[in-house]
């Protein structure tokens, strides 16, 4: 009978080493999983059970001089959601469908796109729908059909009382772009956040912003919420107080009506800007909750130009109101005294060219008090060439003309200040003395915005400070002494005296209050000149300094300078103000 042990005991240890190998894998196994990869594995069993909802920041309210608001929050909801739970069940086709039931355009690649920006976590909240009110919410709650997956966060959103009144100065807020969140990746931003896009909204962003907070729950299996772990509320943003009166500024659309141009007022010492209002304007309401692709290119293609703020941005010859300045750097240059006169017979030749006084039968013989008061072209033509385009350079850099006046705004203009190197290299031309001729009365290449002009006029009213406008309160008053000698000033400041109690500024001063200041018409190469008024009052102790620029005006002394005299009167005398509101 054959021995069949040897076989069984090579089958027992095979079977004794396989079943050892296979404690042994399983224990290696365990090890693996339990010892090596633990923390792993506690985290992502953490993260299933674990959602972080992040709470956006709440911004900080903007308010004008007299506490009037200008941008405030209001509460709407976002529909949020998870992504792990998104992605279940056609989440975006059924949303979609449920939300145009309710009267709510969104598509399901809108949503798709939406949630894709915002995924970088499953277990992070993610906003799918956006400007929902507490009545739309009600609604879609109450549906059967609304996925019980996600649910109602109330939210803050930004409006603007104050409209188109104040929307180039306050500017507004939107939702942060890829390219936003790229630049500021250190500024704690997420998808969705809220950013400030123009104006001081923008300009402030960082002390108006606040914080975010976030909330940690855990769920259960189906995503319900079992209990809160810790919340961390959303700060909020300081409060920003301007400089900015909404009632004056309403007055400046009400003056500016059926007109394209701007209108400043400042303080002529500390620099507070008190209106700054451009024309036309438009709401910044519907930017600052969203707009089609139509609606933005709209906008922005407007011919009327709506979103340029040309009171800052807007660049014009300063014209005849340039023609105080130019006064001034002669007495301080000595090339000209109140004694000095010149005769105007209309025309002026240089060389070959013959320049027009815009009085065609001439002023006569006329000092530097009478060439202010009538406007005397041929007088500063003849002033400018003594000068010469360099100190006439000189002067405009001094009084901060070709730069910007550094107001607390982005996107403002530096102006032109063009000679002759700028000409050389632009035009391939040399510099002529009718270059400078035609600089002498603010025209040619030379370009200035209101508030540059508003700035200069500052240092003849305040006695010579060269002040930096500013909009906000807490901005603080920035002046450098440019130490002009005071009789000086004294000739300027009595011949803008001159310009509106006998001159072309008549009616400036008639609104109850004593103005000083200078008309200007400027060439206009697309259409009919430009008007301006720069000036300030009161004359004898000025405060305020004001300017007014409207395109295709015409006429300074008839549509500008009735402009500056009734807002002037606005803010300096109480009943004045009793009346325009």
């Amino acid at each position: 009978m054959p021995d069949f042990r040897p076989v069984l005991n090579l089958r027992l240890k095979l079977w004794r080493a396989a079943v050892l190998l296979s404690m042994g894998i399983l224990v290696g196994g365990l090890y693996f999983f339990q010892v090596v990869h633990a923390d792993t594995y506690i985290r992502l069993a953490s993260n299933n059970r674990l959602r972080l909802i992040r709470f956006p920041p709440v911004r900080g309210e903007i308010y004008d001089r007299n506490g009037a608001l200008l941008a405030v929050n209001v509460t709407t909801f976002d529909i949020m959601g998870y992504p792990m739970d998104i992605e279940k069940n056609d989440m975006p086709e059924r949303l979609a469908e449920l939300l145009s039931a309710h009267g709510i355009p969104y598509t399901a690649e809108d949503l798709s796109r939406s949630i894709k920006r915002q995924s970088w976590a499953p277990y992070r909240v993610v906003r799918l729908v956006g400007n929902i009110t507490l009545a739309q919410m009600a609604d879609l709650v109450a549906d059967p059909e609304f996925p019980r997956e996600l649910f109602p966060l109330p939210v803050w959103r930004r409006t603007y009382p104050a409209g188109s009144l104040a929307s180039n100065i306050t500017g507004y807020v939107g939702e942060i772009s890829e390219n936003e969140l790229r630049q500021f990746s250190e500024g704690n931003y997420a998808a969705g956040d809220q950013i400030g896009k123009n104006g001081i909204e923008r300009q402030y962003e960082d002390v108006l912003r606040g914080t975010p907070g976030e909330e940690s729950v855990e769920v259960d299996a189906r995503g319900r919420k079992i209990r809160t772990i810790d919340t961390r509320p959303a700060g909020r943003g300081e409060d920003l107080h301007l400089t900015l009166d909404l009632g004056a500024q309403r007055l400046a659309a009400d003056l500016m009506k059926g007109y394209r141009g701007a209108i400043v007022v400042m303080d002529a010492h500390t620099g507070e800007v008190l209106v700054l209002y451009s024309s036309p304007s438009y709401d910044n309401n519907p930017l600052a909750w969203g707009v089609s692709l139509r609606e933005w290119n709209a906008l922005v293609n407007d011919p009327e130009k709506p979103m340029l703020d040309r009171s800052i941005s807007g660049q014009y010859p300063p014209a005849s109101t340039f023609k105080a300045l130019m006064g001034l750097a002669a007495l301080e240059e000595k090339e000209t005294t109140t004694a000095l006169t010149a005769h105007c017979s209309g025309a002026f030749t240089v060389g070959n060219r013959t320049f027009r006084c815009w009085k065609r039968s001439g002023h006569g013989t006329v000092n530097l008090l009478r060439a202010l008061q009538e406007s005397c072209d041929v007088y500063f033509y003849q002033v400018g060439l003594k000068l010469g385009i360099s100190r006439i350079l000189k002067w405009c850099s001094l009084f901060g003309l070709g730069s910007p006046t550094g107001i607390d705004l982005p996107g403002e203009s530096a102006g032109v200040t063009a000679g002759p190197d700028w000409k050389r290299a632009r035009f391939k031309e040399s510099w002529y003395q009718g270059d400078t001729v035609n600089y002498s009365i603010g025209q040619g290449f030379l370009l200035t915005t209101p508030l540059q002009i508003a700035r200069l006029y500052a240092v003849i009213a305040n006695g010579g400070k060269l002040v930096r406008p500013h909009l906000s309160s807490t901005a603080g008053v920035v002046a450098r002494n440019l130490s002009l000698e005071k009789k000086n000033l004294d000739v300027i400041r009595k011949g803008l005296d001159y310009v509106v109690r006998r001159g072309t500024g008549r009616q400036a001063g008639s609104f109850g209050i004593t103005v000083a200041g200078k008309t200007g018409t400027a060439q206009n190469a697309h259409g009919d000149d430009h008007a301006l008024f720069a000036g300030y009052a009161p004359m004898d102790n000025p405060k305020y300094v004001a300017v007014a620029l409207i395109e295709a005006g015409l006429h300074g002394s008839s549509v500008a300078s009735p402009m500056v005299g009734e807002i002037l009167s606005y803010l300096l005398v109480p009943e004045a103000r009793g009346k325009a509101q």
